[in-house]
């Protein structure tokens, strides 16, 4: 029988954040993860089914609300929580994070893996 690879999430705040910004800490962030041997799923939604104009066309009224809805659904597939600086004040990670320690996720903080 195989070992399965451990699977890892990111959440992380991006409100008021540049793409650039973003960018580096998921950059740094997978690079820890991976240092530690866990296959990062994507919660990063950019693709067009993602964009403001679709999830208009398809009634989405809170759209911050369907990347959090997304996010959670990918974080069943998910070992472990990684939260990156910041995530006390971001809504969505602060969610997140209430599901993962529910839900038993082992829960790893950027403070930590420096």
């Amino acid at each position: 029988m195989t070992e399965t690879r451990k699977k890892a999430m990111l959440s992380q705040p991006m409100a008021g954040k540049t793409e650039a910004e973003i960018a580096e800490t998921r950059s740094r962030a997978i690079a820890a993860l991976e240092a530690q041997g866990y296959e990062v799923v994507n919660t990063l939604f950019t693709d067009a089914w993602y964009s403001q104009e679709k999830m208009e066309e398809r009634g989405v009224v809170q759209i911050p609300l369907c990347f959090l809805a997304k996010s959670l659904e990918n974080m069943s597939l998910c070992h472990a929580a990684y939260f990156c600086k910041g995530w006390e004040s971001a809504r969505g990670c602060l969610i997140e994070h209430d599901a993962a320690v529910a839900y038993g996720l082992t829960v790893l903080y950027e403070e930590d893996a420096q």
